[in-house]
């Protein structure tokens, strides 16, 4: 079986050498229109290492030539399908910079935000690329509003506003379960909520956000002093009434009654 394992490598290597021997050649060579077309027909066969390092040698030499705006365009596209989207995002860039009304300009655009997209981590981990994933993307849609990648890219934004919705919460949800640890964890967690609502008001974790105020405000209220108690419980009382008219079937409402019954006797009738 070594044996078998063995030739069968052996005739692999032996099939591939005309291919490498002939990459090797052009690697070396100093023609950049060469370089380009064998690049090209690598990208094609979707080699797309081989196409990246003589791209790379090649995209500076070729600009203000008719191979120039391609050549760019494919470097960066090489590095793209091989998940190297930091330096996908550079040189697509570099691209619709270079050539803002080039023949690539709009997939550029698209595939900047993409990729910073598909490199968005979890949600409790840092959002930049996140971030700037939604910016490129909606210049994108600025630019390109009726591109056959508008609905991808919207579909994209939505969500990583949701990722970046859900960080909050967890953030909002961290600071309520601190409770008084060092201070008064629970206006913290009011704030973070009211803010995450006000630059996300469409998110899918509205009422979580919603729903985390009235018990952060009802904790506030429990631990005022006595002359703030009875405002902090009407607080309650009116936080309550806008939880349940916007979410009357919440999975919640059992919690947010009890709240309110409670609430409701330390405020005048």
């Amino acid at each position: 079986m070594r044996k078998l394992i063995k030739t069968l490598s052996l005739l692999a290597c032996i099939a591939l050498l005309p291919s490498c021997t002939e990459y090797s050649k052009v690697l070396k060579s100093r023609d950049a229109e060469y370089k380009f077309e064998y690049a090209k027909r690598a990208f094609e066969q979707k080699k797309y290492t081989q196409a990246s390092q003589l791209l790379t040698d090649v995209y500076t030499p070729l600009r203000g030539t008719p191979n120039g705006e391609e050549a760019l365009y494919l470097l960066a596209m090489s590095y793209y399908h091989n998940e190297d989207y930091e330096n996908s995002n550079l040189y697509l860039k570099t691209y619709y910079n270079r050539y803002p009304k080039g023949k690539f300009t709009e997939l550029a655009r698209f595939y900047s935000g993409y990729g910073y997209y598909l490199d968005s981590p979890d949600p409790q981990l840092d959002q930049t690329y996140t971030i700037k994933a939604i910016e490129e993307l909606k210049d994108f849609l600025e630019f390109f509003p009726k591109s056959d990648k508008a609905t991808e890219a919207r579909d994209a934004i939505f969500e990583m506003q949701d990722k970046l919705t859900l960080k909050e919460l967890q953030n909002a949800q961290l600071y309520y379960n601190l409770g008084n640890f060092m201070g008064n964890n629970y206006e913290s967690a009011i704030i973070v909520s009211q803010n995450a609502l006000k630059t996300y008001p469409f998110s899918k974790y509205k009422e979580d956000f919603e729903f985390l105020i009235l018990k952060s405000k009802f904790q506030v209220a429990r631990q005022s002093v006595a002359e703030k108690m009875e405002d902090r419980y009407r607080d309650v009382v009116d936080e309550y009434y806008s939880y349940i008219n916007n979410y009357p079937e919440s999975k919640n409402r059992k919690e947010a009654d009890t709240i309110f019954k409670i609430a409701e006797k330390h405020t005048d009738k």
